[in-house]
């Protein structure tokens, strides 16, 4: 591992954040994530915080891990692999001690997060501020800035929309005909005819909007309410896209590298590295 003194927290695990993970994995950096007990991902085929509920998960050749706590974490970290740690308050932080925080939760609001956090505090997306709450922002809106890194100030705001893909927008999202917990009927990756059912919530039918793919579909045990997002279905009829880390998540994890990289309060370590290989 290139940059084994420079361990970096993911706090966050969604497919957003499995697209920074990949990317930081990748360029050689330990990367610890923290999650929620029950996570929220609907793109669970590609997201690391599925190991929470599966012991373990593999996207691209990344390998998820849960860990049953720090020690463990850092032991798997330092192998390469991507120990997935339960700790939704950031608990385990301080004992950690990252050079690298980064807030990848999506929330669109700020939970905590402090720029005194770390050396390099980073957040992805709206409601956060550059210089106030965090060191970096990375841009997460689909368009021309989408994945920049913002050094002064926010990111766009939060459109309320979903992307576009194939001129469906709302209508690609399934969300919670009511309170409960999703029965599914069908499984990630199954191809889906308009008006097929995709799952039950209390008894009440979710359908498929249209022709396609059900890419994403929030995990069974996790309890929703009406209107809560619970799944994605994808016009493009390709089912290898709902197991490969998106185009928008790697534009944002490609960002992350970046700004890690060209960070002043990073440059100590990247210098001992040179030293080392010379």
């Amino acid at each position: 591992m290139l940059f084994s003194d420079a361990l970096i927290v993911v706090r966050g695990g969604g497919d957003l954040a499995t697209g920074v993970i990949y990317r930081l994995s990748k360029a050689g950096f330990p990367v610890i994530v923290t999650e929620l007990a029950r996570p929220l991902a609907i793109r669970r085929a590609v997201a690391v915080s599925s190991a929470v509920f599966d012991g373990a998960i593999e996207i691209e050749g990344l390998r998820g891990i849960r860990a049953a706590g720090g020690a463990e974490a850092r032991a798997l970290a330092a192998e390469g692999e991507i120990p997935v740690l339960v700790d939704p308050d950031g608990a385990s932080l301080p004992a950690l001690r990252p050079v690298v925080i980064i807030d990848a939760r999506m929330t669109k609001r700020n939970l905590g997060t402090r720029r005194d956090d770390a050396s390099l505090v980073i957040a992805l997306g709206p409601g956060f501020s550059a210089g106030d709450d965090c060191h970096a922002v990375i841009e997460t809106n689909r368009g021309h800035r989408l994945g920049r890194v913002i050094w002064h100030g926010s990111a766009e705001p939060d459109t309320g929309r979903p992307g576009a893909v194939q001129g469906k927008q709302n209508e690609r999202v399934l969300r919670a005909p009511a309170d409960g917990f999703v029965e599914p009927h069908a499984a990630i990756g199954d191809r889906l005819a308009a008006g097929e059912v995709v799952a039950t919530v209390a008894e009440a039918l979710v359908l498929a909007p249209f022709d396609g793919v059900l890419r994403g579909l929030i995990h069974p045990s996790v309890s929703v309410t009406t209107g809560m997002k619970i799944g994605d279905v994808d016009p493009r009829g390709e089912r290898v896209f709902c197991f490969e880390i998106s185009e928008k998540a790697l534009a944002i994890g490609g960002g992350v590298v970046e700004a890690v990289l060209s960070a002043p309060q990073i440059a100590p370590v990247l210098q001992a590295v040179r030293r080392q290989a010379g």
